[in-house]
């Protein structure tokens, strides 16, 4: 038996990076996965991955920025599963310039994704999770809510809010729903390779990266993975409002 055995898990940002190392490790736990994202060729290929390791997979296609795909998931998670268990929002966007450069709609869609879609997606999933007697969120932030990075005023922006919604959620949702949030620092994710390519040398600015951390290495979404299945476990019952730093020892660093 998984530790996830008979619980169904949404997860957005699904089809690359972070999300699918937690979509995969929690379909090898037993959970039942319901998977948001925006490419459907990739979408497909993590069904075939997750039903390869004996569990169940829907995949849900939608721009995360909007309620009304968040909306969808949850649906689609009572349709198909009967109700929702766990939450791992995962979906991310950098958009980069500087406050100046930056054009409206950027910072908009930026802030949508990574602080509005959390927001709309407890929203209408913890009325699913309270009909089950319980339920278990993790957001995934960023170490960019803690520091700013140049040229990153959105996407810090919009992680710094993080850390205080899953606190004001977790105090209203208690003691039912734990909400709790992981903030990597530098896993080697296509979006991190996005950020790099800001600069005219990408390959040599995550080698100086990694070199740099006290761990010596990039992080791994295998990384994230397992800090959100020890979140949404029985070992992680004690643990809501928390803002857990899973970085390599980045914010060591002067």
């Amino acid at each position: 038996m998984g530790k996830l055995e008979g619980k169904v898990a949404i997860v957005t940002g699904a089809t690359s990076g972070m999300g699918r190392g937690v979509a995969v490790c929690f379909a090898r736990e037993g959970a039942a996965v319901v998977a948001g994202g925006r490419d459907q060729t990739r979408g497909a290929e993590l069904v075939r991955d997750i039903e390869a390791l004996g569990a169940r997979g829907v995949f849900v296609p939608g721009d995360l920025s909007t309620a009304a795909a968040n909306r969808l998931l949850v649906e689609a998670a009572v349709n198909a599963f009967a109700g929702v268990d766990i939450l791992v929002s995962s979906a991310g966007e950098l958009g980069l310039g500087s406050i100046t450069e930056l054009t409206p709609e950027r910072w908009d869609r930026t802030v949508a994704t990574n602080l509005s879609a959390v927001f709309y997606l407890l929203h209408y999933a913890i009325p699913e999770m309270k009909k089950r007697g319980a339920g278990s969120v993790v957001v995934i932030g960023s170490i960019a809510g803690y520091k700013v990075f140049p040229n990153h005023p959105a996407y810090c922006t919009s992680k710094g809010g993080l850390l205080q919604l899953v606190r004001q959620a977790a105090l209203d949702y208690g003691p039912e729903i734990r909400i709790n949030a992981i903030h990597p620092g530098q896993v080697d994710t296509p979006l991190l390779w996005d950020s790099a390519r800001a600069f005219p040398n990408p390959e040599e600015i995550v080698q100086q990266t990694a070199d740099r951390l006290p761990t010596k290495r990039l992080g791994l979404p295998e990384d994230i993975a397992a800090a959100a299945l020890f979140l949404v476990g029985r070992e992680g019952s004690w643990i809501t409002g928390s803002n857990v730093v899973v970085d390599g020892g980045s914010l060591c660093l002067p």
